[in-house]
């Protein structure tokens, strides 16, 4: 089965004509599907919302943008100073974004919208480039071919569709799954590759509780229809961990399936990852305190915090914490006297350690200071304790 051409037969045909199987019911934000022109919304397919993790002033990448309908919500999200893209590799989904885009621009009173069309799994080429340049040399024979391999590695280069580290968050609805197995790990790839570090990816997708079978996998009306390529629950998550992501959250898990199919649930997930844990560290006498409620955390680089201790970390530790990527459950301890960036040394522990407080008081503090007020009184007679 030739599933990247299943997939943009039906596809093609869903943006001529509105396909109801292809879509889970999803609750968008009205208010910014009031200047989206209906033919957008009818045409346009998906399982969640990702553009709701969506900032003011965030370029974002929307893979398999479809008719645009998640792209223009995010334009008015990321509002004048941001820019979207969408990339889809389906003309007749492109034609539909962009005869809309100038309509979305003059309702909102700005243009940050654009659509490239590419394959998710290869953000590099830029497929229209490439049609031009087939168009003046035709691949007629092997020798053709090879040479429209070797321009599509030239463009990739020179002319790439979205470039390493351009994008702050990169967002898909329902798309990840289209993809065949044997390309999914190079999509992961590339979509780590387009993220700026510090960046993240929000992605809603369709997840199976058990392994679809080969059986199902054929099935070509299964596989564009979001069922034969969906990926097991932990399968998903796994994937962004081999990709290099940190701090990876299930931000929506739908508890009702979508469709079941001989036994096995589907159903919609939204997935944030962030990308930055990779890079030196340097030391800079800072440690964290794990909160609680769990007895420990154990972050994607598998250094295992351990509630109450105060844990030696490097500086890139600290960050990805302070930053929230692991949520809100640790106390940071900076040192009193701060190590400058330019001056910090390699950070050398070879493995997890406690932080003596005295390595970030410094060892000659001898400071002696007043009690200070653990409390205020709500009147003057309530008494004042600690």
């Amino acid at each position: 089965m030739q599933v990247e051409s299943a997939v943009r037969e039906r596809y093609s045909g869903a943006a001529r004509q509105a396909e109801a199987a292809l879509c889970c019911p999803v609750n968008y934000d009205p208010q910014y599907l009031k200047v989206i022109p209906a033919e957008v919304i009818e045409r346009d397919y998906g399982c969640g919302d990702p553009s709701r993790w969506v900032q003011e002033g965030d370029t974002v990448l929307d893979l398999g943008s479809g008719t645009g309908k998640i792209c223009f919500i995010a334009a008015q999200v990321v509002g004048p100073r941001g820019r979207v893209i969408g990339v889809d590799m389906t003309d007749d989904m492109l034609g539909v974004a962009r005869r809309n885009t100038p309509v979305v621009a003059g309702r909102i009173g700005y243009a940050n919208v654009e659509f490239r069309k590419g394959r998710i799994q290869d953000l590099a080429l830029d497929l229209e480039r490439l049609d031009a340049e087939l168009r003046l040399a035709p691949a007629a024979d092997a020798n053709g071919w090879l040479a429209a391999e070797t321009a599509a590695a030239r463009l990739r280069r020179e002319h790439p569709l979205v470039p390493d580290g351009s994008i702050d968050v990169v967002v898909s609805n329902c798309v990840l799954n289209l993809v065949e197995p044997h390309l999914k790990a190079q999509m992961f790839a590339e979509l780590f590759r387009v993220l700026r570090p510090g960046g993240r990816a929000v992605i809603s997708d369709i997840v199976s509780d058990e392994a679809v079978p080969d059986a199902l996998q054929r099935d070509p009306e299964l596989w564009s229809g979001c069922i034969s390529g969906a990926f097991t629950e932990r399968e998903f998550l796994g994937a962004f961990e081999q990709a290099g992501f940190h701090g990876i959250e299930l931000v929506k898990y739908d508890s009702a399936p979508w469709r079941t199919v001989q036994g096995i649930e589907f159903r919609s997930v939204t997935v944030r990852a962030y990308k930055g844990k990779q890079g030196a560290c340097r030391e800079r006498l800072q440690a964290v305190i794990y909160k609680g409620p769990g007895k420990e955390f154990l972050d994607d680089d598998g250094h295992r915090f351990r509630r109450g201790v105060r844990e030696a970390v490097c500086e890139k530790t600290f960050e990805l914490i302070r930053a929230g990527h692991y949520g809100p459950g640790f106390e940071l301890i900076e040192p009193r006297v701060a190590v400058p960036a330019g001056t910090a040394k390699s950070y050398a522990s070879c493995g997890q350690r406690v932080r003596d407080p005295r390595e970030t008081k410094g060892r000659d503090y001898t400071a002696t200071t007043d009690a200070s007020a653990c409390c205020v009184p709500t009147d003057t007679t309530a008494s004042v304790g600690c």
